[in-house]
């Protein structure tokens, strides 16, 4: 037993303590445990507390009258009143021990414990079973004291400090239990940079084909941390060499050693690892990193010949059709999915400055959709960065993204119509006592001109008090004021041209 930092005990929140001074006060033992222990003694920030406490369920919901308990493992989540969306439910789970876990995930009899020391030993890894209780906090004139009661049975602060994961006791029965730890460990090592100790690495190497007994969301969840990670190509690397990838997306695991022709200097395998890789380090969305992972997963079925003249045609349009059918069996949702096909069957796209046209922009965009398209341009950087090339934004590119937000200020333009003027011809009339004719055009051509450089002008009370000044004119001087207002409008749209080309670098 060790006595934590006391800034690690200060750090705590005070509903932590509250709940768990109310256990104590109530004749019962209580501890903060697990990943939450974890993170607060690597100064991580922490989404969810737990508290493991020697109180039965209903025990603790006569302590704690707002509470939930609706499982089987004597977990009761206390509502506490907090207004942070971490500390609102506090999770208190009786000590317990679990075993016969038939199906590789689930424990067939779990009996409640009397002593923390049975609860730990039946935790995943060392550094996630350790259990810290607060004996008291006094906050004096001059000082703070904190002390508290760490119960470290494994050595988890030892791996903690070495950066190490590894399971509680032996690795095979941890991960026989529940094959979930495997990827979990793989996901930590992800999230924290650590390595995996040596004799629970062979174990997962080991037990690997046990992933296939664990249910596609749970896999789904896990693997996504991993993604969202900042471990980049070494996570999917250490999946692969462990086993486990073979039972996520085994797809990848045939494009290693596919070679490819003279455009490429990696293989598939590594290319689309590398492509990976930068999508991560510039913290790309979940589906564009998932995009730059299965972007070309289809060249080892559609490769022809060998060499630097092997073609890979139409990779793009099976790949996508072969993403879908991975994405589906992971059981991820709709939204993420049509997102990452989309990509994939788009990422081939060509562009030439001198050939597309921006009728060929607007037919892209009615493909991909407005709000898509600066996420198929970052495809197309970690496409080419893993492809070896120098550049992610090269000239062509660049002039892409300008071309594109060119036609996308035309079309919304295009689209400030006299429609939408908060006032129309008829009112007009009323309001300024006119018939039809030129002068009514005028003045809602002048009107519409001034709405469109500012939009904050289309106002009902502004615009009847601008239409009364320029009724007020001649026709002669309206006239003129008109065509001097189509003349601004032309300079401005060259103008926004000018700062679009200016900011993507291209003349």
């Amino acid at each position: 037993m060790k006595n934590p930092d006391k800034n690690i005990i200060l750090s705590i929140p005070k509903v932590i303590w509250e709940v768990i001074d109310k256990l104590s006060a109530n004749g019962f033992e209580a501890y903060i445990v697990g990943g939450c222990l974890r993170d607060l003694m690597i100064n991580r920030d922490i989404n969810d507390w737990d508290i493991t406490t020697s109180a039965q369920p209903q025990d603790i919901q006569k302590i704690f009258k707002k509470s939930i308990y609706e499982n089987n493992f004597g977990t009761v989540g206390i509502l506490t009143g907090a207004k942070e969306n971490n500390l609102k439910i506090v999770e208190v789970t009786t000590y317990r021990l679990e075993s016969n876990y038939l199906d590789k995930r689930h424990p067939e009899n779990i009996k409640f414990a009397d002593d923390i020391c049975d609860d730990l030993m039946r935790r995943d890894f060392t550094i996630n079973a350790m259990a810290f209780k607060i004996d008291s906090v006094k906050i004096l004139k001059t000082k703070v004291k904190a002390e508290g009661d760490l119960i470290d049975l494994y050595n988890g602060q030892d791996d903690l400090s070495n950066g190490l994961i590894r399971a509680v006791r032996d690795p095979n029965e941890r991960f026989g239990e529940d094959a979930l730890r495997m990827l979990r460990a793989m996901r930590l090592t992800s999230q924290l940079n650590f390595k995996i100790e040596k004799t629970t690495a062979l174990a997962i190497k080991l037990n690997a084909k046990n992933l296939k007994f664990v249910s596609s969301e749970r896999i789904r969840d896990e693997f996504i941390k991993i993604l969202m990670s900042s471990a980049g190509a070494k996570s999917i690397v250490m999946l692969e060499e462990s086993g486990l990838l073979e039972y996520i997306i085994p797809e990848l695991i045939d494009s290693i050693g596919v070679g490819q022709n003279l455009h490429h200097i990696y293989t598939v395998y590594e290319h689309l690892i590398n492509s990976f890789d930068y999508a991560v380090k510039q913290n790309f969305s979940l589906e564009v990193r998932l995009a730059a992972l299965l972007h070309d997963i289809a060249k080892p079925i559609v490769k022809k010949g060998n060499g630097k003249n092997s073609t890979f045609y139409n990779h793009e349009m099976v790949g996508a059709k072969m993403v879908k059918r991975i994405l589906e069996r992971l059981k991820f949702p709709n939204y993420i999915l049509d997102k990452v096909v989309l990509l994939v069957r788009n990422h081939q796209f060509y562009y030439d400055p001198e050939i597309n046209t921006d009728s060929s922009i607007r037919y892209l965009l009615t493909n991909v959709k407005k709000e898509n398209i600066l996420e198929l341009s970052q495809l197309r950087e970690a496409d080419r960065i893993g492809s070896g090339c120098p550049k992610a934004l090269p000239f062509r590119l660049r002039h892409f993204l300008f071309r594109v937000e060119k036609v996308l200020n035309e079309l919304e333009n295009k689209n400030l119509s006299l429609k939408t003027l908060k006032i129309n011809g008829d009112k007009l009339m009323k309001l300024l006592d006119i018939k039809p004719g030129p002068r009514l055009g005028f003045i809602l051509n002048i009107l519409l001109s001034e709405v469109i450089g500012d939009i904050k002008v289309n106002t009902v009370k502004y615009l009847n008090n601008r239409a009364k000044e320029l009724n007020c004119l001649d026709d002669l001087k309206l006239k003129d004021l008109n065509d001097k207002s189509k003349e601004i409008y032309k300079q401005l749209m060259l103008s926004e041209e000018e700062k679009i080309k200016t900011k993507y670098k291209v003349r």
